[in-house]
């Protein structure tokens, strides 16, 4: 039975929560652990069988928790946003990893990040630079510790039913869009496959047309 490691569930029900519910409903017998900010939530999910810590990513005695709750062998998915704080809360969780030797890591960043900065635009770079450079961070220090690991870095990220199309690009330039149901499956997928090979994909849904 795997345990899933989950940071950036919200209320708001982004990506990581789309994680959680897929894996809940593809693998139901997977245990899940996940970090929230909001009591509210952590009520919601605990009747739903999932194992709560309130608390922010940011906060290492929180973090350290979550992970010994999780135990060694526990999977960390994070999906965490935002432009500030971003790599000192993914710099701690892979820290606290590390030191409870936990040993797997997939981090979802964007398109943008790491190698992939001079395919932006100027007006793209100008609009969220910040945030694909806090996430690059992220991406360096997990790169660079223990964890096996595997990075996706997902196109627009948008609501709607997954097409079954996702497909995930390796040192190739692609531009794009993905739905977040259709990220969380692929994410789901990769797990499944223990596909630890800690390289860094680009992910985009080729068949989404988005009119400007």
């Amino acid at each position: 039975m795997k345990t899933l490691l989950i940071f950036g569930v919200s209320p708001k029900q982004g990506t990581a929560y789309q994680v959680l519910q897929a894996a809940r409903k593809c693998h139901p017998q997977w245990r899940c652990v996940v970090l929230v900010r909001h009591a509210e939530l952590a009520q919601q999910l605990t009747k739903q069988g999932v194992e709560c810590v309130i608390g922010d990513a940011t906060d290492p005695v929180k973090v350290n928790q979550l992970c010994q709750l999780a135990g060694p062998d526990a999977i960390i998915v994070s999906t965490l946003s935002g432009i500030t704080g971003n790599y000192t809360a993914q710099r701690i969780i892979i820290d606290c990893a590390e030191q409870m030797g936990l040993k797997q890591m997939l981090l979802v960043t964007s398109l943008g990040c790491g190698d992939t900065w001079s395919t932006l635009s100027t007006r793209a770079k100008q609009a969220f630079g910040l945030a694909v450079r806090e996430k690059s961070l992220a991406e360096i220090w997990l790169q660079t510790s223990t964890l096996n690991h595997l990075i996706l870095r997902p196109g627009g990220l948008i609501d709607g039913p997954s097409t079954g199309h996702g497909q995930c690009y390796y040192q190739q330039e692609v531009h794009g869009f993905i739905h977040r149901d259709e990220l969380a499956e692929l994410i789901i997928a990769m797990l499944n496959k223990q596909q630890w090979d800690n390289r860094a994909y680009s992910v985009i849904d080729p068949s989404l047309k988005v009119a400007n």
